[in-house]
């Protein structure tokens, strides 16, 4: 359940890194592939990247949830 009072986040590489036990080419790689939470720019025609935690924190519970799965399976 989400709070009503939860400020949307947007991270920034050096935040999602720490989260993320990837490097940063992996990642780039995951998101062309459709498999990692793509980035969004954060200025129209800008370069900086951010991530909605949102959306990296689903990310994390479903890479939880499919490893359990796994092993569940052994």
């Amino acid at each position: 359940m989400h709070d009503v009072n939860e400020i949307p986040r947007l991270l920034r590489w050096s935040e999602v890194s720490k989260i993320i036990p990837f490097s940063r080419s992996y990642v780039y790689d995951l998101m062309r592939q459709g498999r990692f939470p793509k980035g969004h720019k954060l200025i129209k025609g800008g370069q900086a990247v951010g991530w909605w935690a949102s959306d990296i924190n689903e990310y994390l519970r479903e890479l939880k949830e499919d490893s359990e799965s796994d092993q569940s399976e052994m």
